[in-house]
C-alpha cells in the first residue's frame, strides 16, 4: 500500500509541474515583447563616421608595408654600413603582386639590396622586383603569399574627379600601420619635377595628410576603390603640410599591366636624345642629339653640322648648330620643353606615326615620322 502511496503522489507533482509550465508559457507569449538593447557606440556615429569606418574596414587588409635595406661600403672607416627605407603599398590581386612607388624601391634595385612586404597580419615576404616605370614613380612586385592572405584592393576610375569629393588615405606613415587620414580632392592635373628635366602630369592634389611612409599607399575613394597612389609631399619640414599628390589610377592601370606581362613598359621612341630648349620669339627644341638609327634620323630630321677637318696627323672638329633642326610642333602642337616632346611621343604606340613641323633654313617644314619601339 505505502508503494501505491507514494506513486500517486509522484503522479501529482508531475501533474503540477506540467500546469505550472504551460501557465509560464502562456503569460510568456502574452507579455509584451523586450526591444532588444541597441549598442550606444553604433547609435552615436554619425553619417561621416560610418562612412569613415566602412572605407578602412573595407580596404585596409590590401595595404602592405615595404621596406627596403641597402648595404653599402665605407671606405674612410672600412666598415659596411646597411640603409633602410619603408614606404607603403597595396595588393592588386591574388597571384602575389603589389603596386608601389618606384621611389621607394629604387636603391634597393639598383643596389641588389632586399626588398620584404609585410601584410595585414604582420607576415614578412621577400619580395621580387617585376617591373619599374620611372616615369610613372611605378612599381610591381611579387610576393609568394597565399591567396587566402591576398585582398585586392578594386581599382576604380579617376577620369571624372571633382575638385571636393571626399578621399581617404591608408599607408605606413613613419612606420605605423595601416594608418587612416581623410581629406578632399583639392586640385586637379598637377604637375611635379621628378629629376632629369622631367615632370608627372595630371596628378591629383589633396589635402589629406600624407607623410614619409605614406608613398606608394593607395588614395581611395567613399566606396574603398582605388583612384590613386600617392607619390609626394611638398613640405620643407618633410612632413605633411596640406599639399599631397597622387598619380591617378587610369594612369597606372596601363603601366602595371604591362609591367606584369612584359616587365617593363613597351613605349614608342622618336630617337631624339637631346634638345636645346630655345627662348626666343619662335621658340622651339633645337635638336643637338639624334639616336644612330632611329626614327628621327630615318625620316630625315636633322641635328647639327660636324665638320672634320685634318692638318698633317692631327683632326679637329668643329659643330656648327646653325643646321639642324628646330621642331616647333607636333601634329599641330607646340612643344616649348623638352618634356612636352617626350610626353606627347609616349602617349602614342610604337609604328604610329607623328607630324613633326620644323624651322629647317629660316623656312617652315613638316616631316612625317614613323615612331619605333623605345629599347
Amino acid at each position: 500500500m505505502k508503494i501505491v502511496r507514494y506513486r500517486t503522489a509522484a503522479l501529482a507533482i508531475v501533474s503540477c509541474i506540467g500546469l505550472l509550465a504551460n501557465a509560464a508559457r502562456t503569460a510568456s507569449a502574452q507579455a509584451p515583447a523586450r526591444a532588444a538593447r541597441p549598442d550606444p557606440a553604433a547609435e552615436d556615429l554619425t553619417p561621416d563616421e560610418r562612412i569613415n569606418i566602412a572605407v578602412y574596414d573595407q580596404a585596409n587588409r590590401s595595404v602592405v608595408n615595404v621596406t627596403t635595406k641597402v648595404r653599402t661600403d665605407d671606405f674612410f672607416f672600412f666598415t659596411e654600413l646597411e640603409a633602410e627605407g619603408s614606404g607603403s603599398g597595396c595588393v592588386i590581386d591574388r597571384q602575389g603582386h603589389i603596386l608601389t612607388n618606384n621611389h621607394v624601391i629604387e636603391d634597393a634595385a639598383k643596389n641588389h639590396g632586399s626588398i620584404t612586404v609585410t601584410l595585414f597580419d604582420s607576415t614578412p615576404y621577400e619580395a621580387e622586383l617585376v617591373g619599374t616605370d620611372p616615369p610613372n614613380d611605378v612599381a610591381v612586385l611579387r610576393v609568394s603569399a597565399p591567396p587566402d592572405k591576398l585582398y585586392p584592393l578594386e581599382l576604380g576610375d579617376s577620369a571624372n574627379l571633382k575638385v571636393g569629393l571626399r578621399v581617404f588615405v591608408i599607408g605606413n606613415p613613419f612606420g605605423f600601420d595601416r594608418t587612416l587620414t581623410t581629406g578632399i580632392v583639392s586640385s586637379l592635373n598637377r604637375t611635379l619635377p621628378i629629376g632629369n628635366g622631367r615632370t608627372i602630369k595630371g596628378l591629383i592634389q589633396t589635402d589629406a595628410a600624407i607623410n614619409p611612409g605614406n608613398s606608394g599607399g593607395p588614395l581611395l575613394d567613399k566606396h574603398a576603390r582605388m583612384i590613386g597612389m600617392n607619390t609626394a609631399i611638398v613640405s620643407p619640414a618633410g612632413q605633411s603640410s596640406g599639399v599631397g599628390f597622387a598619380i591617378p589610377v587610369n594612369n597606372i592601370k596601363r603601366v602595371v599591366t604591362e609591367l606584369i606581362r612584359y616587365h617593363r613598359v613597351i613605349r614608342a621612341d622618336i630617337g631624339i636624345l637631346e634638345v636645346y630648349e630655345q627662348k626666343d620669339g619662335d621658340r622651339g627644341l633645337l635638336i643637338n642629339k639624334l639616336a644612330r638609327g632611329g626614327a628621327a634620323a630615318d625620316a630625315g630630321l636633322r641635328g647639327p653640322r660636324i665638320v672634320r677637318r685634318r692638318r698633317g696627323p692631327f683632326e679637329s672638329q668643329t659643330v656648327d648648330p646653325s643646321k639642324a633642326d628646330r621642331i616647333v610642333a607636333l601634329d599641330g602642337n607646340k612643344v616649348a620643353t623638352f618634356d612636352d616632346l617626350l610626353a606627347y611621343v609616349e602617349s602614342k604606340r610604337p609604328g604610329d606615326t607623328v607630324r613633326v613641323t620644323v624651322l629647317r633654313d629660316g623656312e617652315r617644314a613638316d616631316v612625317s615620322v614613323r615612331l619605333k619601339q623605345s629599347e
